[in-house]
């Protein structure tokens, strides 16, 4: 008899990493990732299921309310450090002292070292995003492509064999949308080995997760891959750019604009990616294609 597999889990790491010296102090205060409820089905039934359990959390820099983010709080510490580096609000971890977030009150406190310069101003303008729930980006999207360099671009190749692998290790994993739907997924590779994965009720706040988590640890994205089960919109290219990762891999598809952005910083782009099906969108000449076997047409006989 088989064992019965673990209880998925929205966030972890495939190896054990240290903290960069002077990362900030962070509490850890994972929410219940999971809430079980009773529904009727088509049939007249009734019976218990588990829905992820979306929680607000409302971020303060230095008793400034900045944002609220409706997360499934996997690790709301590293969301918050990833938020605030993809925002572009600091270039550093060092700058923050410590993020401490309390779920009784459904708030995250940032401290910093020496503030955030011109935080009012630089937060003033807003851009509703197509996230989940509207996410938001400070600023001007387009403006901030002047500021984005990925300097092992060039150096970036994917076998598709890598590719398949990397699929393959997503199918098989155990995770919460497999046992309650409703989130998604993103996930660090290198090669095709996973080095972290994490689960949001947003696509933007798993990236965001994943920016946060390398950030702590010093985790450069030259030789990482990308993964991700959203759609590959602009603002998830443009950040998969500011983390440094040259190739990402969506389980959907891309818009015109993540496109264009891609394109234009010489990205590497896939999507509708599962089962060993894809396709490239972006950056042909660092993908080492492995074509499968064209299937034989199928002849349909008069009857």
């Amino acid at each position: 008899m088989l064992p019965e597999p673990a209880e998925p889990c929205a966030f972890d790491t495939a190896a054990h990493w240290q903290p960069v010296p002077g990362a900030p102090r962070l509490t850890q205060a994972q929410g219940t990732l999971l809430r079980e409820i009773t529904v009727q089905d088509e049939y007249g039934e009734r019976r218990s299921i588990h829905i992820p359990a979306e929680r607000p959390l409302t971020v303060f820099v230095d008793k400034r309310e900045l944002v609220t983010l409706m997360t499934l709080g996997a690790s709301p510490e590293l969301l918050v450090l990833g938020y605030l580096c993809n925002q572009r609000l600091i270039t550093r971890v060092d700058e923050v002292e410590s993020i401490t977030v309390d779920w009784e009150v459904g708030a995250a406190a940032v401290r910093m070292h020496a503030g955030i310069a011109d935080l009012a101003e630089r937060t003033a303008r807003r851009v509703v995003t197509t996230g989940c729930g509207q996410g938001t980006v400070f600023g001007d999207l387009m403006s901030q492509l002047d500021g984005v360099s990925l300097p092992g671009v060039q150096a970036a190749r994917i076998r598709q064999s890598t590719l398949n692998g990397m699929l393959e290790v997503m199918r098989q994993r155990n995770s919460i949308h497999r046992k309650a739907g409703s989130v998604h997924g993103c996930a660090l590779f290198r090669g095709a080995e996973m080095l972290m994965f994490v689960e949001d009720v947003g696509r933007h706040n798993a990236i965001d997760t994943i920016a946060g988590w390398m950030a702590m640890h010093g985790v450069a994205g030259g030789d990482k891959l990308f993964y991700t089960t959203g759609r590959l919109t602009s603002e998830m290219v443009m950040k998969a750019a500011q983390m440094g990762v040259p190739i990402i891999v969506s389980r959907n598809g891309v818009t015109a604009m993540g496109h264009e952005l891609a394109t234009r910083l010489g990205m590497t782009l896939f999507g509708r990616a599962a089962n060993r099906h894809f396709l490239c969108y972006t950056g042909f000449e660092r993908f080492d294609s492995e074509p499968e076997p064209q299937r034989a047409p199928v002849r349909v006989v008069a009857g």
